[in-house]
């Protein structure tokens, strides 16, 4: 992975088309590597602790990218208002279940429970380095491809609406802000219209940009 970062302003990356066969190719190199490294967290604030990271609770998301003719778009889902993290917007995930096989069958599952879209229309074109959050989760981000046409349907327990973003608007610095609480201590937001996103979720798009930032300067 690059090792760009940000300034006091925000983030400083070039912007990236949004290419799936960039994508692809960044997968199948990751393949031959023996693991993926640990994603940053973008955000200014303190790092999670060892004994935070040790206990974290084994969760995962899947990262959708429907292939629309017209360029592709991020999937997220805007969580249900009587749910933990409520309002929140992200991808479709959660904690590993010991009836999953693996992390990827985690984000798989959650995803059918969640918005009913079928294990069978979703490419996985692999996964991404974990994700240590201050709430005591290690998520592990798995990127799926999507081929339209496709049905999705929220399940009314857990998810209050589904939206796509652009994938080039989240290739591009331009469109996250770095908003500052107090001088040690900032955070990173993705707007895109009426949807703002940020916490985790925002950290995971940076940490997909980044990824193919880096991949994609050595090819």
């Amino acid at each position: 992975m690059s090792d760009i970062a940000a300034d006091a302003t925000g983030l400083k990356h070039p912007p990236l088309a949004a290419d799936v066969g960039l994508i692809r190719a960044y997968f199948a190199a990751a393949v031959a590597q023996p693991g993926q490294p640990e994603l940053r967290n973008p955000h200014v604030e303190e790092r999670v602790s060892e004994g935070v990271r040790q206990r974290a609770k084994p969760s995962a998301v899947l990262l959708p990218i429907i292939n629309h003719a017209v360029g592709p778009t991020l999937l997220v889902t805007r969580r249900h208002a009587q749910i933990r993290f409520a309002g929140h917007i992200c991808f479709p995930g959660g904690r590993f279940d010991t009836v999953d096989d693996s992390l990827v069958e985690t984000a798989l599952r959650e995803t059918r429970e969640e918005i009913d879209l079928a294990s069978a229309d979703i490419e996985v074109l692999g996964v991404l380095g974990d994700y240590y959050t201050q709430a005591g989760y290690r998520i592990t981000p798995v990127v799926g491809l999507i081929q339209p046409p496709y049905q999705v349907l929220a399940n009314p327990q857990e998810v209050a609406e589904i939206y796509e973003v652009s994938l080039a608007r989240a290739l591009d610095s331009a469109n996250y802000a770095l908003t500052w609480h107090r001088p040690e201590r900032g955070h990173y937001s993705f707007t895109e219209g009426d949807i703002r996103i940020a916490g985790p979720t925002v950290s995971l798009m940076i940490g997909l940009y980044e990824a193919l930032l880096g991949f994609s300067a050595q090819v």
